[in-house]
């Protein structure tokens, strides 16, 4: 027995041996390719150890989401706001104890205005509904104050967008194509479909990628498709067109976008028919005309005298060629790959572009015939509450929805290499999404945040969501002082020139 213990040890210090010289032998060519390369500065000064430094700044986002950064640190989401969609989505209760983490003082702060007579539960009302495109052959009356933003066939997984299409179904909301086209796991679930027209025209193309009428009309034979919206730019990247990488090209995506199977795809940075706000509304009116439902636009707003010139115009032309609804996004980003520069600092985010663009709709009596949709970095009931206070119909959330769907804000959207399976389509790593799963808690997100929006507008005195205003938030100031929304965004006085046209009776 002894000898077969004396074989074991005498085996595993051969092993260990040979172990340790293999890492020394290793060390050793590390050591003389880095000291003999000249792309890097600090492998060369310092070969072997200068490859830490690396190692070290891939993982920093690792180590600043799991051990260092606090609860209400992290961007662009935190862990309060990512763990509250989560309990939301799991459909588990989402109170929390021993009072809020969240720093009320900093300016900007929205802090909404309780009523001392909140409305009682049984006086409380259903969200009411809301009708888009009253003057179209298909006018879409929508349920859901919070439904599914913009994100891409290609730009998401097959199970991913059928986790989203069955979720939405189950949610009543509806759910956006984003600019990819419409493939079959959009329509698989039954839901509400908002088909988007980008830049590049996908699923409704020529060759040339100009729009394609039959196409474009066989979109909207689908009864599930109910609007169309035109993408001017987003939030991501204003000013830029979409970026597919190659790798995400596959054969189906190739299909359903009409562009060669491998290649990268990168949209026009705009429609090159569209270069002044005439230009526009033709092409709303061609689109609407077309599909004979409501069609309307997305955009960035960065300059906006643009938007006073379209309301002119559309006085012009007559209240039915206004578009139907108006998506506007915020600035400071989104999922989709963007230069930096473009992501970080071009176009205003919306705290200060929706109130204005309300403004400019009220100035010109056009408020209630163009509906505002508000897309951008709203995940949580206080930040939907708030749109709606600031001039909001609708509100869009994108990233809201991924995390439903178990994203863990990995930012590796670009990169195909999204370990929970959403934004990627390597079949190894989207075998960790179930769809089945993933419905019900898209659902269940979807119907958690509007009622508890519902909660906010009772506790402002109000029975549903939609009969918030700018008077039922405050916003704290740089002296650590609140002010009324309807103070700092004071309703303008309508021109005298437009009357205030109601879009039903004229």
């Amino acid at each position: 027995m002894a000898d077969g213990i004396l074989s074991v040890l005498s085996t595993l210090t051969f092993i260990l041996v040979f172990l340790l010289g293999l890492g020394l032998a290793g060390v050793i060519v590390l050591f003389f390719i880095d000291i003999t390369q000249k792309q890097d500065a600090v492998r060369r000064n310092y070969p072997v150890i200068g490859r830490f430094r690396h190692l070290f700044s891939s993982l920093g986002e690792f180590f600043r989401q799991y051990f260092f950064a606090m609860d209400r640190e992290e961007m662009p989401f935190n862990r309060a706001e990512r763990e509250w969609v989560e309990r939301a989505a799991k459909g588990t209760g989402n109170t929390i104890a021993f009072g809020s983490t969240k720093n009320l003082d900093p300016a900007g702060t929205p802090i909404f205005v309780n009523c001392p007579f909140p409305t009682l539960e049984k006086d409380a009302a259903e969200t009411a509904t809301c009708t888009l495109g009253p003057y179209c052959e298909k006018p879409f009356e929508a349920k859901s104050l919070f439904n599914i933003s913009a994100m891409s066939f290609g730009a998401l997984s097959v199970p991913a967008v059928q986790a989203l299409s069955h979720g939405a179904k189950m949610a009543g909301c509806w759910m956006n194509t984003g600019e990819g086209g419409l493939s079959p796991y959009h329509l698989e679930g039954g839901c509400d479909i908002v088909f988007q027209i980008g830049t590049a025209k996908y699923g409704v193309r020529n060759d040339d990628g100009s729009l394609n009428d039959e196409k474009l009309r066989a979109i909207a034979d689908h009864e599930q498709v109910r609007m169309f919206e035109i993408k001017m730019s987003q939030g991501a990247k204003p000013g830029k067109g979409g970026i597919l990488p190659a790798a995400k090209v596959t054969e189906t995506i190739a299909k359903v976008r009409g562009i060669p199977e491998g290649k990268a795809s990168i949209s026009p940075n705009r429609h090159p028919e569209i270069n002044s706000v005439e230009d526009m509304l033709d092409f709303v009116d061609h689109v609407r005309k077309v599909t004979g439902k409501p069609t309307g636009i997305k955009a960035v707003v960065g300059a906006y005298g643009w938007i006073e010139s379209l309301c002119e115009e559309i006085h012009r032309r007559g209240i039915e060629s206004a578009p139907d609804f108006f998506t506007l996004d915020g600035g400071d980003g989104g999922t989709g790959a963007a230069p930096m520069p473009l992501m970080d600092n071009v176009g205003l985010q919306l705290d200060e572009s929706l109130p204005m663009l309300s403004d400019i709709f009220h100035k010109y009596g056009l408020r209630e015939r163009i509906r505002i949709i508000a897309s951008g970095k709203r995940v949580t009931p206080s930040e939907v509450a708030w749109a709606i206070c600031a001039g909001a119909d609708f509100v869009n959330s994108a990233r809201g929805f991924m995390f439903s769907l178990g994203c863990i804000q990995a930012m590796k959207c670009n990169k195909n290499t999204c370990p929970t399976g959403i934004t990627t389509h390597d079949p190894r790593l989207q075998r960790g999404l179930d769809p089945t799963d993933k419905k019900v808690k898209v659902a269940n997100y979807c119907k958690s945040l509007v009622h508890e929006v519902e909660v906010l507008a009772h506790s402002c005195g109000v029975d549903e969501p939609r009969q918030l205003g700018r008077k039922h938030v405050r916003i704290v100031q740089d002296s650590g002082m609140s002010i009324p929304l309807d103070e700092i965004h004071p309703r303008p006085e309508v021109v005298r020139n437009f009357k205030v046209i109601d879009p039903v009776s004229g």
